[in-house]
């Protein structure tokens, strides 16, 4: 297990980059792609099951899942499935940054929207612009919400700050 996470919680920017798992430079060229952050063995598939492009593998059902890059075309299917909310997509391909991540809260997000991203301990990044809310029926009942951000800031952001009601 990662020892940024048994410390703190959460796994530093650093250490997901030094992890078997985390995409190639050339591939992230190519537009979105997921990232996984399981960081445990735990008995758990559902990323699996949901890739229709066979981009996620196990090679037992405790075993941590490894992405095929190649495979992967950053459609975001098993960011809904993943009950540890541990998947994302960035794409760095152009001049912005795009960050993909699941939403089970309200008031949800709307298009348009300024809020604050922030880092997996909850903390203030930038101020990024809401591109998309996908709609929860097509998504396993888990909306995914797609933000605008600083290219150089995709690996650090995973969430929002609480949107309060009425803003």
């Amino acid at each position: 297990m990662n020892k940024s996470l048994i410390e703190r919680g959460y796994i530093e920017v650093e250490d997901l980059k030094n992890d078997m798992n985390y995409p190639s430079a050339d591939r992230f060229k190519r537009g979105p792609v997921a990232i996984i952050e399981c960081l445990q063995d735990i008995p758990c598939d559902p990323c699996r099951d949901a890739c229709p492009y066979g981009a996620i593998e196990l090679d037992g059902l405790t075993e941590r899942p490894r992405l095929h890059e190649d495979k992967c075309t950053g459609c975001g299917l098993c960011i809904a499935v993943c009950p540890g909310q541990a998947i994302f997509t960035v794409d760095r391909s152009g001049e912005d940054g795009f960050v993909t991540f699941p939403y089970e809260y309200l008031p949800l997000p709307e298009k348009g929207m300024r809020v604050m991203a922030v880092d997996r301990a909850g903390e203030p990044v930038c101020e990024a612009e809401v591109i998309k809310v996908m709609d929860a029926k097509k998504m396993n009942r888990t909306r995914l919400v797609t933000i605008r951000v600083p290219r150089e800031r995709v690996d650090e952001v995973r969430f929002i700050q609480k949107i309060e009601a009425g803003e």
